[in-house]
């Protein structure tokens, strides 16, 4: 059977709490059990004291009725919790009793009251008021205290007339003073259920405060983090995990997050992949069987634009004929390029150098649609290992791509050149054309999709990245509708291993 974690969180400190408390608990009601009974310990003594006191001149004189009075009156106190007062001898026998049964009996010595000093072996006098306490059951079943005072022989008593005590005799009797313990017992029972009754709702109360605290930082966003893996199991890598609190379950959603956004790249990439590796194989068997056609068409059209000079109007015609031709040579030369790309023979080189030599083949161009270009390119830029030409093939698409987005009416284009992340140079192309839409960027980079219309063939961007992947660099986009885009052409200045490719890039968020 599984147990849910937060139960077993909560059981573990409701049992350690218990533990704890349950200790407190004890120690406490020990120690106010200890307390009460020293209290009522020192009060019994106190009142033998008094008994002792106020029945010494009735002892010096031997006015026993007197004293039984006295004895009967202060033993009648029961609503003082008095159960009994009794005087016995040093040979155990009862001399006055607030019980008139008990005169003239004898005490065992093995009995409560004889047993602290015969046990103890010391001289009754000399015991510690602890010593001389004990505490038995009456046949009722209450507890009793019992505290026994020794009666001393002084001066005034050996010498008196009434009876002859020998002056040598140090203890005539002992005062016996039986205190109830029923108020003490009710006062510990209560005690007892108050810190029963107390410790059960402190663990009550710290378990109900663990499972609020589970439930906030363990259990929902452990919920959140198995929905998310869910979700990702089935294939849906667009959500994200709300990252709550500053602890370790906040940085894991964080991490899960960054591994979502990371495989839906990768996914991104093998989807870009297996569309570029299918089109590539449809190009490759498309184009050779087109390009041979179009190569006598072309051939054709230009013969026959010779042959009919005379006639302006077929000639405008045969032109029309010749330039659509010229075009699809072109997109099927494109497919070609793009169906068997030649693997990049990388040397050191300048990216600064490749980046003035793009600019110098679209300068014509560039001047005739009124676009200003401006070069920000760093002096310090280390080389990178790369295919310089493929790398200047990339630079023109993507001017070629920026001027179209300008338009006629003219713009600015920036490139800039500097130091990039994990040891990595940047090209930003920046320009001021119309931008694109938010919808189009995800798949700016898929063949043949184009936002120039019948004017773009949607090879362009394709090609470009998949140079730019075959050199582990990375190629982005960032654009706002109205406010132009920025192409971010990012070449790692590691050297590539032997035999192989440079490690990719990571990507920035």
């Amino acid at each position: 059977m599984r147990t849910r974690i937060g139960i077993r969180l909560i059981l573990g400190a409701g049992l350690a709490t218990a533990t704890v408390i349950g200790g407190m608990a004890f120690v406490i009601l020990r120690s106010q059990t200890t307390q009460l009974m020293a209290e009522r310990t020192r009060s019994a003594d106190q009142l033998s004291e008094t008994i002792k006191s106020a029945t010494h001149f009735d002892m010096l004189e031997n006015r026993r009725d007197n004293l039984h009075r006295e004895i009967r009156a202060v033993g009648g106190l029961q609503k003082e919790g008095i159960r009994k007062v009794r005087v016995f001898n040093k040979e155990g026998q009862i001399m006055f009793s607030s019980a008139n049964e008990e005169i003239g009996t004898r005490l065992d010595p093995r009995g409560e009251a004889c047993y602290a000093c015969h046990a103890e072996g010391h001289p009754l006098e000399r015991l510690e008021i602890q010593d001389r306490a004990r505490v038995f059951r009456a046949p009722d079943g209450t507890r009793v205290l019992g505290v026994i005072n020794p009666i001393p022989n002084e001066p005034s008593c050996s010498a008196s007339d009434c009876h002859a005590h020998s002056a040598k005799q140090s203890l005539l009797g002992v005062l016996d003073v039986n205190v109830s313990l029923t108020q003490v017992d009710g006062e510990i029972a209560h005690s007892r259920r108050v810190i029963v009754v107390s410790a059960i709702l402190a663990i009550l109360a710290v378990c109900l405060m663990m499972w609020w605290l589970n439930h906030r930082l363990v259990e929902r966003p452990v919920a959140a983090l198995v929905e998310g893996t869910r979700r990702v199991s089935e294939g849906d890598l667009g959500g994200s995990i709300l990252v709550s609190g500053h602890h370790e379950l906040g940085e894991l959603a964080k991490a899960f997050n960054d591994m979502i956004h990371h495989l839906a790249e990768t996914q991104r990439q093998l989807a870009q992949a297996d569309k570029l590796a299918s089109v590539g194989r449809l190009a490759a068997g498309i184009a050779h069987e087109i390009n041979n056609p179009l190569t006598g068409v072309l051939s054709y059209a230009s013969l026959l634009r010779k042959r009919m000079e005379h006639d302006p109007s077929a000639c405008e015609d045969l032109d029309v004929i010749v330039r659509e031709t010229v075009r699809c040579r072109g997109i099927i030369r494109g497919l070609l390029d793009f169906s068997r790309p030649t693997a990049p023979a990388k040397k050191p080189m300048d990216l600064n150098d490749v980046v003035r030599r793009a600019v110098s083949v679209v300068m014509t161009q560039l001047s005739l649609n009124h676009v200003d270009l401006s070069l920000d390119l760093a002096s310090d830029l280390p080389s990178v290992f790369a295919d310089a030409n493929q790398i200047q093939q990339v630079l023109v698409n993507l001017l070629l791509n920026a001027a179209d987005a300008i338009g006629a009416e003219g713009g600015r284009i920036r490139a800039t050149t500097k130091h990039g992340l994990s040891s990595s140079i940047e090209l930003l192309l920046e320009d001021s054309g119309r931008g694109i839409p938010p919808e189009d960027l995800p798949r700016i980079f898929e063949p043949f999709f184009t936002t120039k219309g019948n004017h773009g063939t949607g090879l362009g961007l394709a090609v470009s990245w998949g140079i730019v992947e075959a050199h582990g660099g990375s190629l982005e986009v960032q654009s706002e509708l109205g406010h132009g885009a920025c192409f971010t052409l990012r070449l790692s200045t590691a050297p590539p291993p032997e035999g192989g490719s440079p490690s990719s890039l990571p990507n920035p968020t």
